[in-house]
């Protein structure tokens, strides 16, 4: 039987939903000699486990690994792990929050960063400030602040500035393409721009060109995409010699131009 028949793969869909339906949630039960152990509300976000189950060991999740949850359950996961067509539409469904593990080797190397958005990226923008601080990322929101137009250059010349002025350790701008504003930005003495669309390009970018600025579009990529783009970004550095000799080259190009 193949899952490519859209017929085929609704009904197995159906039997999976079904199946899950009836398994039982598992609950912790304690001995009664054993006194249970009381909580206090505002203690509870504390004590309580971050993620209802742990599939952090497995490159796929399937269907199968979701059996016994309750709906609106979080799940630890590998942070490159896959999920079966079947498995993404019941985390979908059951409202299932899918928490990626993050390896020892994704270490922040950065503590602050400005952030700026024109009317276009600004809902990006405002999704990703609570998920840079959540981060441990000291957060400087340049603007736009709202919906309505505005020019790009402006937010990214102040995210630029930030950056060259050394305020902040990176800059992040947000534009429809990613292209105008970091333009914009490598006018800006001290500043390494790049417009990032994957998290290879992100990684590059820094452990090769020692950028400092980092642009996205937000017609580019959706915003789990570019959450990945980030923490690639604030999780790498430039450290090979041949990189910063290279990068050295760029900054004596710039000094000859100055006025």
């Amino acid at each position: 039987m193949s899952l490519q028949n859209p017929e085929t793969r609704e009904r197995v869909r159906e039997l999976v939903r079904q199946v899950l339906k009836t398994v039982p949630v598992e609950e912790e039960t304690m001995p009664a000699e054993f006194p249970v152990r009381v909580v206090v509300n505002s203690l509870k976000e504390k004590v309580s486990s971050a993620y209802d189950r742990d599939e952090s060991a497995k490159s796929l999740i399937t269907e199968d690994d979701l059996r016994g949850l309750a709906d609106g359950s979080r799940i630890r996961i590998a942070q490159g792990a896959k999920l079966t067509p079947l498995a993404q539409d019941i985390v979908r469904e059951r409202g299932f929050e899918l928490m990626r593990k993050q390896s020892r080797e994704d270490v922040l190397k950065v503590r602050s960063v400005a952030i700026g958005a024109d009317h276009g990226g600004y809902p990006v923008k405002e999704a990703l400030k609570p998920m840079l601080e959540g981060l441990g990322i000291s957060v400087r929101d340049l603007g736009t602040n709202s919906t309505d137009a505005v020019d790009y250059p402006d937010y990214a010349h102040a995210v630029a500035r930030a950056v060259g002025d050394n305020q902040v350790d990176v800059g992040i701008i947000i534009d429809g393409a990613g292209i105008g504003s970091a333009m914009t930005a490598n006018k800006v003495p001290g500043v390494r721009a790049a417009a990032c669309y994957s998290v290879a390009l992100a990684k590059n970018s820094r452990e090769h060109n020692g950028a400092n600025v980092m642009t996205l579009g937000s017609g580019q990529n959706s915003q789990a995409e570019i959450e990945d783009i980030i923490r690639a970004f604030v999780t790498t550095e430039i450290t090979e010699d041949r990189h910063k000799k290279r990068v050295g080259k760029i900054d004596e190009i710039e000094r000859k131009y100055k006025l």
